[in-house]
């Protein structure tokens, strides 16, 4: 299973951008998927994760109404649009599916999940 991330960049405040991860060697449909995000000297934070168990996507209090984790299934595909972007949102941010569909949203935010992509740079600047 192979996943890359892409999509990062330079952002001004409260402007978008849109990641996207491509993933090989297996086909996502029906798997747990996520971001999440690590800030320098911050730990890692799940930022949004979509539990195939519960039918729906989980987010972190600080990206609620921010942002949306999506998959398209034809591209085999996650994707993350992120909006009203602020500075504190500036990290490397990784995508990450996992093989079991047993667990909570919540589980998969705060304990991560199997199989991990590449990082982005998505920094928030003026």
């Amino acid at each position: 299973v192979q996943l890359q991330a892409s999509g990062g960049g330079l952002v001004q405040p409260g402007n978008s951008l849109r990641l996207s991860c491509a993933a090989s060697g297996v086909t996502l449909d029906w798997w747990p998927i996520g971001w999440f995000r690590q800030a320098p000297g911050k730990e890692r934070e799940g930022v949004a994760v979509f539990s195939t168990r519960e039918g729906r996507a989980y987010y972190a209090d600080s990206v609620k109404g921010r942002f949306t984790i999506s998959r398209d299934t034809a591209k085999n595909t996650i994707n993350l649009q992120m909006t009203s972007l602020k500075p504190e949102d500036t990290a490397v941010y990784y995508c990450a599916a996992d093989p079991r569909p047993y667990y909570s949203g919540d589980y998969y935010l705060s304990e991560g999940m199997e199989y991990w992509g590449k990082g982005t740079l998505v920094t928030v600047s003026s």
